[in-house]
């Protein structure tokens, strides 16, 4: 039994998606891939994810940025600005969640039931 767990844990797929397959994650990495520059701030997004407290846009951007899904570049002035973007493993993620996304409008009915 112990061998099936740690076989389970090693799993390339659960850790994989773990990195972003919480509630918030695709929404940012969504978000900043049809951003016209491919470049947002924080507020920018903030503003597309009003439901989503500042803490947790920060913990999130701050994982995807720990899992090299998203670029944080901060230029040094006063105040400070920050804009995030998708690294190229995230934009290679892209169109699996486009996929996804696709998927969850064609099977919207049929999953989120009442």
């Amino acid at each position: 039994m112990a061998d099936i767990k740690a076989e389970y844990l090693a799993c390339p797929i659960r850790n994989v998606i773990s990195r972003f397959g919480d509630k918030w994650s695709m929404l940012v990495l969504f978000l900043l891939s049809r951003s016209e520059t491919g470049v947002m701030r924080f507020n920018e997004i903030r503003r597309f994810m009003s439901d989503c407290s500042q803490k947790m846009l920060s913990q999130t951007l701050k994982n995807l940025e720990q899992s090299h899904l998203v670029h944080r570049q901060v230029f040094p002035e006063v105040p400070p600005r920050v804009e995030y973007s998708l690294t190229d493993t995230g934009k290679s993620l892209m169109p699996v969640i486009t996929a996804l996304i696709e998927w969850g409008k064609e099977h919207f009915k049929d999953v989120v039931t009442d």
